[in-house]
């Protein structure tokens, strides 16, 4: 018999909420991290930059005071207090993600680099010396890394990614960010926030995956912020400074660098070759079920894990939709699959730009003869009342009113993007939708609105007007 009934390799998001389910239903459990516990997504990622992003965004308000009629100091950054309340919000987390709480719910925890060596056996290096075990099932879940451009010079020019941004023992003067992605931008407006000096540098457009109507929002509030954000040139090299040569000619020096160009799954240390699991550029190839092809032993979860080739999607909260398949596929044997036509993401700059479903664009390109409603903030009163005008509600939908994706500009629009998540899920209907009864003053009340506008047309067409005017005549 096997010694466990299921090992998990990697102490990230994906692979706790793997080994979490399956001990509690008394599993042997195997969990395995060659680093910290909790991953990227607490030590290095979700947490330290919102984190860092909460104190950017406290003082930008404090200098934004005066729109209401108040006068407050200049906010003083103490860097090393910043960095101390960063510090402060992992270390309140931890014990969540911490070996002490997976052992007291049943797991062996080994802290080790985990490697196959059979099909259904893994080598694990400890302090002691390696130690082998059998599973019945293996779950890898060995996450991601930022991933360096091919760029002259870059590998020879001392730099950041996301794994150092949060030890800095200095405050940069001038950061220079090579990305204009997710985690690009809201690292710009942090740093912005705290009083640095910033430029985005991006080859292609920021924010390039998401609406363009809506990033072109957010790069108007990346300016007001004081950021300069420099597109469509590609950089050609990288000397010492840091400084980067761009395609036309410019040179931009600062004091920082920080890489920001997309991250690569870890694929290269698992002897994966051995374990008879395939793997690509995009991670560990699976069926719609999270499941290697090649062995039926595993399942790969969170941003290793490439279904059907479509790509890996690093969200956090992908990591944990992975692991409630894997959970139902491998041990209670229900089918399951993996489908992202719901799937919600959210670049948590001030405004947020949060998107579910299709964009415009992408519902052109599938063939979808569409509407596009639009309600702006201007027009909303709970955002005039908070001097925070800019911003916009935009849904796309087919002509019958289906709704195909929503997407938001606003402040905190990853927490309005949740209903029209459950309504794409859910094919809720946009009669549904803008009949919701919404408290009132709200920014949601703007979806609402731009839900009802799909009936404007209808409602105030001389149809009904003529309707309208015979009813009149009833008792």
């Amino acid at each position: 018999m096997a010694e466990f009934d299921l090992a998990v390799i990697g102490a990230g998001a994906a692979g706790l909420s793997v080994t979490a389910i399956a001990a509690q239903l008394g599993l042997r459990v195997a969990l395995i991290e060659r680093g910290r516990m909790g991953g990227d997504c607490l030590n290095a990622g979700c947490v330290p930059s919102k984190a860092l992003l909460a104190a950017a965004h406290a003082a930008m308000d404090g200098r934004a005071a005066g729109r209401f009629g108040l006068r407050i100091a200049v906010p003083e950054i103490a860097w090393e207090a910043v960095q101390a309340h960063v510090r402060g919000v992992i270390a309140t987390i931890a014990p969540i993600d911490s070996a002490a709480r997976f052992t007291a719910l049943g797991a062996t925890v080994l802290h080790g680099e985990a490697r196959f060596v059979a099909h259904d056996t893994l080598e694990v290096s400890l302090l002691d010396g390696p130690r082998r075990l059998t599973a019945r099932r293996i779950v890898i879940a060995a996450g991601s890394r930022a991933v360096l451009p091919p760029i002259a010079g870059l590998d020879a020019v001392p730099h950041i990614t996301n794994e150092g941004l949060f030890d800095l023992p200095e405050r940069p003067t001038h950061l220079v960010v090579l990305g204009g992605g997710p985690i690009g931008l809201e690292m710009a407006q942090a740093y912005a926030g705290l009083g640095c000096r910033v430029t985005v540098v991006e080859a292609d457009h920021i924010a390039g995956r998401e609406d363009s109507e809506l990033a072109d929002g957010l790069r108007a509030a990346l300016a007001g912020n004081g950021i300069e954000v420099l597109e469509g040139v590609p950089v050609v090299r990288v000397e010492s400074g840091p400084l980067l040569v761009l395609q036309d000619g410019r040179r931009i020096e600062g004091s920082h660098l920080l890489v920001a160009a997309g991250r690569r799954p870890n694929i290269e240390d698992l002897g994966l070759e051995a374990g008879g699991v395939r793997a690509g550029p995009g991670g560990i190839a699976t069926d719609a079920g999270l499941r290697s092809p090649s062995n039926p032993r595993v399942f790969a979860v969170g941003d290793i894990a490439d279904p059907r080739g479509i790509g890996p999607r690093a969200f956090t909260h992908v990591g944990s939709y992975h692991a409630g398949i894997v959970i139902r596929r491998a041990l209670f044997h229900l089918p399951a699959r993996v489908d992202y036509a719901a799937l919600p993401r959210v670049i948590y700059t001030d405004p947020e730009l949060a998107q579910v479903g299709l964009t415009e664009v992408e519902a052109r390109a599938a063939g979808h003869d569409i509407r596009v409603l639009r309600w702006p903030l201007a027009e909303n009163d709970r955002a005039q009342a908070e001097r925070r005008p800019e911003g916009l509600v935009k849904l796309v939908t087919t002509r019958r009113g289906r709704l195909l994706g929503a997407g938001i500009l606003a402040p905190h629009a990853g927490e309005m993007i949740g209903m029209w998540t459950l309504a794409i899920a859910q094919r809720t209907s946009l009669s549904v939708l803008a009949g919701l009864i919404v408290p009132y003053p709200t920014l949601a009340e703007a979806g609402k609105r731009a839900a009802g506008s799909f009936f404007m047309d209808r409602l105030f067409a001389p149809t009904t007007k003529r309707l309208v005017r015979l009813l009149t005549w009833l008792p």
